[in-house]
């Protein structure tokens, strides 16, 4: 028999049991990352993330361990389930809390546990503890947010698929950049050319950076360029000073920092994370609007920090049809949702079906506007 254990902060689990779990190298389910949320003060409680860490146990022996959190609120998701939180309420129920496994504001795609048992039993496994704690909290519902999980078995134990849509790059062994470009057609190639040349024009030069090349001093000035990207658009951040320079201190072997100096100062950064197979984009920032700027620093740089390092994608983070003319494939993503209340589950259900059409159509419209050569599709 299995026994589920909830946690209320990861320490309670510790690194040790963690890393003695089977995993891949995919950054943000590193025991380092999720604990730099929390001990950085980004998630907690007092922030609508209330850790509640699941280990389940066989014989004394961990199975499986499922980072989760009680959710009060919608932020930090790119899910996003406004409306229903507003049907619930106009029905006289409470939608927060909610149950959410996911990784705290990263939208990308990956595995959500680890396990020692089949694919198929941890999904399922991990399905009916979602349905388990949203009877045993009183909560209505429960959400696994981009997950690299087998989705039929989840189906099967009674979660609803739905789907998005983000824009990720793909390598075609690519032997540079301008190899890149050879795939574009004529015009495309031209505007990608063009576009690039505008931070040369500025001035504005870019250092690539990672593992140790990273100094403190880099990290203080990207920390102040992010924050100010928050604050002009009248926004707090999500994530504090310590929380990056935590990662610094105990990942850098995995993390990107693009940075942009005009004029021997620096102007612009952009922070990513990687692993190998796949770059993911994920923080931005800048002093003041250059033209182009943030497409050469979050896009073209990381493009070619891929094909550099033959990595095989590049996942530059949720939304942003833009990316589509720069080389980036409309990419279907998937979260899945339990719904206690069968009255909600049904109307939801048949939404998700509505949106889901909507979302494929949306897909192969898009592929139109791709910029490749008509040969290369």
């Amino acid at each position: 028999m299995f026994e589920i254990i909830t946690h209320a902060s990861i320490a309670a689990i510790g690194a040790e049991r963690w890393n003695d779990m089977p995993k891949s190298d995919y950054p943000f389910m590193r025991y380092e990352f999720l604990a730099a949320l929390e001990s950085s003060g980004s998630v907690s409680g007092e922030t609508g993330w209330q850790p509640l860490h699941v280990e389940v146990q066989k014989a004394g022996n961990t199975q499986l361990i499922l980072p989760l959190y009680l959710k009060y609120h919608s932020w930090g998701e790119y899910v996003f389930d406004w409306s229903w939180a507003e049907a619930f309420q106009r029905a006289g129920k409470q939608y927060y809390p909610k149950l959410l496994c996911a990784i705290p504001f990263t939208p990308a795609t990956g595995t959500r546990w680890l396990s020692r048992l089949e694919s198929e039993e941890s999904a399922s496994l991990v399905a009916e503890i979602l349905r388990k704690l949203c009877r045993e909290y009183k909560v209505e519902s429960a959400h696994l947010l981009f997950p690299q999980a087998n989705a039929s078995s989840l189906t099967a134990a009674g979660m609803m698929q739905r789907q998005g849509c983000q824009y990720h790059w793909f390598n075609q062994d690519f032997a540079s950049f301008d190899d890149f470009l050879a795939s574009f057609n004529a015009r495309k190639r031209k505007d990608v050319r063009k576009e690039r040349r505008k931070s040369v024009e500025q001035g504005i030069s870019f250092e690539q950076l990672t593992g140790s090349d990273i100094k403190a001093a880099h990290m203080d000035a990207f920390y102040d360029f992010y924050v100010t990207t928050y604050l002009v658009r009248g926004q707090q951040p999500y994530l504090s000073k310590a929380f990056f320079h935590t990662l610094l201190e105990q990942m850098p072997e995995q993390l990107l920092l693009v940075m942009a100096r005009q004029d021997n100062e620096y102007v612009a950064g952009a922070l990513s994370f990687y692993d190998s197979s796949t770059l993911y984009g994920r923080y931005w920032g800048c002093t003041k609007e250059f033209d182009s700027l943030h497409f050469e620093t979050c896009y073209y740089q990381g493009l070619e920090f891929c094909i550099n390092n033959k990595l095989a994608r590049f996942d530059p983070g949720a939304q942003g049809e833009h990316k589509i003319k720069r080389g980036f494939v409309p990419t279907p993503t998937h979260s899945y949702h339990y719904i206690d209340d069968q009255r909600f589950r049904v109307a939801i259900s048949n939404f998700l079906e509505q949106e889901g059409a909507a979302v494929e159509q949306r897909i192969l419209q898009l592929q139109n506007h791709l910029p490749f050569r008509q040969d290369d599709r």
